[in-house]
């Protein structure tokens, strides 16, 4: 069993992979669309957190997570826990490219633009207000920003989106 990685996954993925290889998402990209009231921001004051959000003519670079197989079923439990818990995302078999020429089936949890907390089309700036001031469960909505920057760029994957947010957001906070 593969899991996709794209945002927390990233730093904190919650079980120790068997691999971990670079991997491209086709038809999806990574975005704050995802109102967060739980992990990042509360339903008084939502946060925002990364979702994939399905378009034509895009990719998502992540990274691709292995799972031993005695633990598939253990791993899958922790992440439907994690990652459903308000139905806001979907989880999908999805085919990645994986950067050594494999192509590989992945768990991947992406955003249901049906959803109420779906907030696709929002514009950076007021992206970079929501995240510099909501807090949740998890911690600071800007902490979970930082460190996916941060673990994008030790992997080598530029999202300039990402870039300019953890800029405006530390500005904002200063």
């Amino acid at each position: 069993m593969w899991v996709f990685g794209y945002g927390s996954l990233l730093w904190n993925p919650g079980f120790d992979p068997a691999e971990r290889v670079l991997a491209r998402l086709p038809g999806y990209h990574r975005s704050f669309c995802m109102w967060s009231i739980h992990h990042r921001g509360t339903e008084e004051e939502p946060g925002l957190v990364l979702a994939l959000d399905e378009a034509e003519a895009v990719h998502c670079n992540g990274l691709a997570l292995a799972v031993y197989p005695e633990q598939e079923t253990r791993v899958l439990d922790y992440l439907r826990e994690r990652e459903l818990i308000s139905s806001a995302y979907l989880e999908k078999q999805l085919q990645i490219d994986l950067a050594d020429g494999r192509r590989v089936e992945a768990v991947t949890y992406v955003i249901d633009p049906g959803h109420v907390q779906y907030c696709g089309g929002m514009a950076l700036e007021d992206q970079a207000r929501v995240i510099a001031r909501a807090h949740g469960g998890r911690g600071p909505n800007a902490e979970y920003l930082y460190n996916t920057a941060t673990h994008l760029h030790e992997l080598g994957i530029r999202d300039p989106e990402l870039d300019w947010l953890s800029e405006r957001v530390r500005g904002i906070r200063a």
